[in-house]
């Protein structure tokens, strides 16, 4: 095969090439600009440090005003683009989601709208781990395969003036009715899972998605304490109780025995002991998005305790002990549950190689709608690398060790992808004009730009 891959049956390449296709019918106006820009981002050696630079590659036969005018004037079909990466998502690979949100630094940009102060590990601003800039949240099929690719499928910004809670439960709403509308039918008719980090409202969560067929599982702390039903008390009087006999994490004493038990040896892991206790909820606060409601709900569920023996890289502060919270159709399968958890950190993988290979919080945009279209473009850019997987060679540097087949890593796909991206061509039109433009007219003056202050929470 041509274009630096191995000879297969073409059924690989051409959901490729379907895939470039369908995408270019995403993007309008300026979408020709707009593709050529996702090409440039795969195609150029190295991470990406600089935005107008990919207007000098090859791939990219536009001027760099093009590129600019692309981001601003452009659009991109989000419900058409959505459809489009549930059509390619990996059918060999569980219907196990990872949600987790990530933050766009922009601290000093002054006249960008909509910003808001975030969480961000690597960043703090007077002293806490908090930045002011754009959020943005993935929804992404995560494999159980010992590698780091995984397959988004939806992204949304969340606005500081939203409730964080309220747009994660549309956007998993979203996701299930784009699975539903699958031309194949659910595998088996298994319920999704969708697998979110600390830092989420699990009661809430539950809540929102009662009457949807999925399952919720949710990392919670150690210094929760649930509360199991009341017992009846024949003849008593007075407002029957509403919780019965504590569940405290942190207290073993409380615990009792369990509803179900799972055992497993585990080559990372060690030992791995898996217990669940069904039927637990927690004492809910009239504050928040409950602030003023006259009764709070009880929300059950399934606290789900993970111990392992070891970790792979033990640490002196690390924990061996996990909890869950669980809630879904039927019982929870403690060895999905328990596995689907450890592939969640497939997405930090993820947003590490979109952030420092492909820039994707590179560009210091000004709006909030530019940045949207520049991330819709890097997550099809992802999905490109992961369809060519199996389709390039391994051109690995002297000094890195050989790969197998089909275990190639998403930046060494990257290296190579620009020959294959030469043998499958471009659906994307060659430019009409190659002049540069006149520019701006000489003595006209731009106004003050109108400055935005970040947006604070509100209690």
């Amino acid at each position: 095969m041509t274009g630096g891959g191995r000879d297969r049956s073409g059924s690989d390449r051409g959901q490729l090439v379907e895939f470039r296709a369908r995408l270019r019918s995403c993007l309008h106006p300026w979408g020709d600009a707009l593709f050529e820009l996702a090409d440039a981002i795969i195609c150029r050696p190295g991470p990406i440090s600089s935005l107008p630079q990919l207007s000098l590659e090859p791939v990219f036969t536009r001027s760099h005003g093009s590129l600019y005018k692309a981001l601003a004037r452009g659009r991109v079909d989000e419900d058409r683009l959505r459809r489009l990466l549930a059509d390619v998502r990996p059918k060999g690979w569980p219907l196990v989601f990872g949600v987790d949100a990530s933050t766009w630094p922009r601290c000093d940009a002054e006249c960008s709208p909509e910003r808001g102060y975030h969480y961000s590990a690597s960043r703090h601003s007077a002293g806490k781990p908090i930045v002011a800039g754009w959020s943005y949240q993935w929804v992404s099929q995560l494999g159980f395969s010992s590698d780091s690719w995984t397959a988004p499928l939806d992204i949304e910004r969340i606005s500081p003036r939203h409730d964080a809670t309220e747009v994660t439960i549309e956007q998993v709403r979203r996701v299930v009715a784009t699975l539903d509308a699958d031309k194949t039918p659910i595998e088996g008719g298994e319920a999704p899972l969708f697998v979110f980090d600390a830092g989420y409202d699990a009661s809430a969560l539950t809540e929102g998605l009662a009457d949807l067929s999925c399952q919720v599982l949710v990392r919670i702390a150690e210094s929760r304490v649930f509360y199991r039903d009341p017992t009846s008390s024949p003849g008593a009087r007075g407002r029957p109780p509403r919780h019965g006999t504590r569940f405290a994490l942190a207290e073993a004493s409380t615990w009792e025995g369990p509803d179900s038990q799972l055992a497993r040896h585990d080559p990372r892991y060690g030992e791995v002991s898996v217990s669940a206790w069904s039927g637990l909820h927690q004492k809910l606060h009239g504050r928040g998005r409950r602030q003023g409601a006259k009764e709070l709900p009880i929300v059950r569920g399934s606290v789900i305790r993970v111990e392992v023996e070891h970790l792979p890289k033990p640490t002196a502060r690390a924990k061996k002990t996990l909890w869950l919270w669980w809630t879904g159709p039927d019982e929870p399968d403690l060895e999905l549950c328990f596995r689907a958890y450890l592939r969640r950190f497939d997405l930090e993988h993820a947003y590490r190689f979109a952030k420092g290979t492909l820039g994707w919080t590179t560009p210091e945009l000004c709006t909030p709608a530019q940045a949207d279209r520049w991330t819709w473009l890097v997550v099809a850019a992802y999905t490109e690398l992961r369809l060519a997987r199996d389709l390039v060679d391994d051109l690995r540097l002297p000094w890195e060790r050989p790969a197998e087949p089909g275990k190639l890593t998403p930046y060494r796909v990257r290296r190579a992808f620009r020959l294959l991206r030469a043998a499958i061509g471009t659906p994307a039109l060659p430019p009409k004009i190659q002049v540069p433009g006149p520019g701006r007219p000489k003595g006209t003056r731009r106004g003050r730009r109108t400055r935005y202050p970040a947006i604070k929470k509100g209690p």
